[in-house]
């Protein structure tokens, strides 16, 4: 190497060096991701890995305050990455009804991250939000971003035992949370029993494809298995599988004493992989963009950004195949 170097101008030379280490890194990365992945064992584990990420800043760094994807409606990208994710939050607002309610409703955000929706749900439609998370190092963080006299309140709980009171909120939020649930039937439940009748509820997921319509093939299942075990993921829902999960669940059904006259919830969905798919490669041209963000933390946050790459590769992958699609779900409980 050093003969070759030699011969080779100034510039060649220093690019030469720069792709040496590029390639070197991202060896490195791939071999951390081979060799450490988050596999799914309890709900500690999904709370182990969020606080590791909320601690070391790199997501929050890259993304900014919303850990979810972003809404790219009809344009096939758009440079600000930051901007499509609040976006997000407004269409899928205005998608489920969330903008109708009364100011002062009180709603609930279901593994609210570190807050961004809540924030936007509090300051821009005038809501009253709680957001939950396993996470306590998600928590601090979000109460630390809140302002003071914003009515969005934090606190550590799980959403398969939520430790609040039946028809207790006028809408329920929960975005890219249902992945990490080992019992989707059960989350279902404890988001429709918290919900009063009448109130709105607003899911946004990444979803498998439904099995019945076709099986994973050889490939499929090898990225599906990488997809679970990286980001702690027990297993995804399909988009009918998960609308079968809320309109079978005995809290969809309306109070009327008399059985057989009760409404049952009646679920609406669509699919938004078209529309929130650049933000797999954008949150990793974060790094590209934003080369201070991540080299300010030290090199530890570049190789675990590193690390990341293959996965979010991966997702990308098979939300533009169809293996994956991201599934919104609204509906509102009878009365």
């Amino acid at each position: 190497m050093p003969a070759l170097l030699i011969s080779l101008p100034p510039l060649a030379g220093g690019l030469f060096v720069l792709a040496a280490v590029t390639a070197l890194l991202l060896l490195l990365g791939v071999l951390v991701w081979l060799r450490r992945n988050r596999t799914f064992h309890s709900t500690a584990s999904v709370a182990d890995a969020y606080d590791r990420w909320t601690d070391d800043q790199l997501l929050e760094r890259l993304w900014g305050e919303h850990v979810h994807l972003g809404h790219y409606g009809n344009l096939p990208r758009r440079r600000d990455f930051r901007a499509a994710k609040s976006d997000f939050v407004h269409e899928l607002v205005r998608w489920s009804g969330l903008d109708q309610l009364p100011p002062g409703s009180r709603v609930l955000d279901v593994g609210c991250g570190i807050g961004g929706s809540a924030r936007i749900l509090a300051r821009d439609y005038g809501l009253d939000v709680l957001g939950i998370s396993i996470s306590p190092g998600q928590i601090a963080r979000a109460e630390a971003l809140t302002p003071a006299g914003l009515s969005c309140s934090f606190a550590v709980m799980d959403a398969l035992a939520l430790d609040l009171a039946d028809a207790s909120f006028d809408a329920v939020w929960s975005v890219e949370a249902g992945p990490h649930m080992p019992d989707k039937q059960r989350y279902a439940d404890e988001m429709l029993r918290v919900l009063r009748p009448g109130g709105l509820l607003a899911v946004a997921d990444w979803n498998r494809r439904d099995p019945a319509v076709r099986p994973l093939s050889w490939l499929e299942r090898r990225v599906m298995h990488q997809l679970l075990v990286q980001w702690a993921h027990p297993e995804f829902a399909s988009i009918p599988g998960f609308r079968r999960n809320l309109e079978q669940s005995p809290w969809g059904r309306g109070n009327d004493r008399d059985a057989a006259r009760s409404q049952q919830l009646q679920v609406e969905t669509t699919d938004w992989s078209r529309e929130t798919l650049p933000s797999w490669i954008d949150s990793i041209l974060e790094g590209i963009r934003r080369p201070w963000a991540v080299l300010s933390l030290g090199p530890k946050a570049l190789l675990l950004g590193l690390r990341e790459t293959p996965t979010l590769l991966l997702m990308h992958w098979g939300f533009a195949t169809g293996m994956m699609q991201f599934g919104v779900f609204r509906a509102r409980k009878p009365r």
